[in-house]
């Protein structure tokens, strides 16, 4: 008994080392995957509707079902780098913006669990992000530029509705060529400014009035100071529900305005 009593002890600490070793492993993989969130690495674009950050991830499901209603593919799931974001939906708007083409919000309708809140019927009622003119100096309508040609080019897949081709199917950007004395496609693209302009001339989207947005989203402001050449600048108005059509419509590089979720959707700065 006395030679066993010793073995027995060993191989029960050796149990114990195990065991608590596998502890601090879970433990700290499910630290690592609530880095990603507590340091916010990834200040994500999220649907329109998406509750502040925390509350958006704790409420997502990672069902998909926005992802799947939504008529542009602009939605698109979380990778593994994200830790507990993972399968949660974002939006790259430089490669796909949310151009409202559903008009009646289908990703919040499809939501099951009110992550994309169901207190909003109408596309200036999102707030996603604010838009930010970042580069101004690469803006070609700043440099007194137009524009012709295709937006993004002939390669670029990302698509948009066209009320005046197909009131209710978007295409592809690279089939809608322009011809702009000065670059305005910021604010002539911007789905917020066109239910704007449609309201301002008594024809609201689909006869509803309830789509037309309080105030208006963006605009190009005069800088030109001597005259010789028209220059302006873009303005981003309180309209502006960060929907990212101007970044993703932008013909420079880098984008001329980007989307900061920072402030819109309780993320710090």
């Amino acid at each position: 008994m006395s030679v066993l009593n010793p073995l027995i002890k060993q191989k029960q600490r050796r149990q114990f080392l195990r065991s608590a070793l596998l502890m601090v492993g879970v433990v700290g993989v499910s630290l690592l995957g609530a880095i990603p969130v507590l340091g916010q690495w990834a200040k994500r674009l999220r649907p329109p509707g998406a509750l502040k950050e925390r509350e958006f991830l704790a409420s997502c499901i990672k069902c998909g079902q926005c992802v799947q209603v939504c008529p542009v593919n602009a939605i698109k799931l979380a990778d593994l780098d994200e830790g507990f974001g993972v399968g949660s939906p974002y939006i790259d708007a430089r490669a796909q913006a949310c151009d409202f083409s559903c008009d009646g919000l289908q990703c919040v309708l499809a939501c099951p669990t009110g992550a994309l809140t169901h207190h909003i019927n109408y596309p200036h009622e999102a707030k996603m992000a604010v838009a930010k003119v970042v580069s101004p100096q690469t803006c070609l309508a700043v440099q007194g530029k137009g524009f012709k040609g295709l937006a993004r080019g002939a390669d670029y897949s990302g698509k948009l509705r066209f009320e005046e081709i197909d009131r209710w199917n978007p295409i592809p950007l690279a089939e809608h060529p322009f011809d702009l004395e000065i670059c305005d496609l910021c604010v002539r693209l911007c789905p917020i400014e066109i239910r704007a302009n449609q309201c301002d001339a008594g024809k609201p989207p689909s006869g509803d009035p309830g789509q037309c947005p309080p105030r208006h989203a963006i605009r190009l402001v005069d800088i030109d100071q001597d005259g010789s050449t028209k220059k302006m600048r873009p303005e981003i108005l309180d309209g502006c529900v960060g929907c990212g059509v101007c970044e993703m419509v932008c013909p420079a590089e880098p984008a001329v305005i980007v989307m900061d979720s920072t402030a819109s959707r309780g993320l710090s700065a």
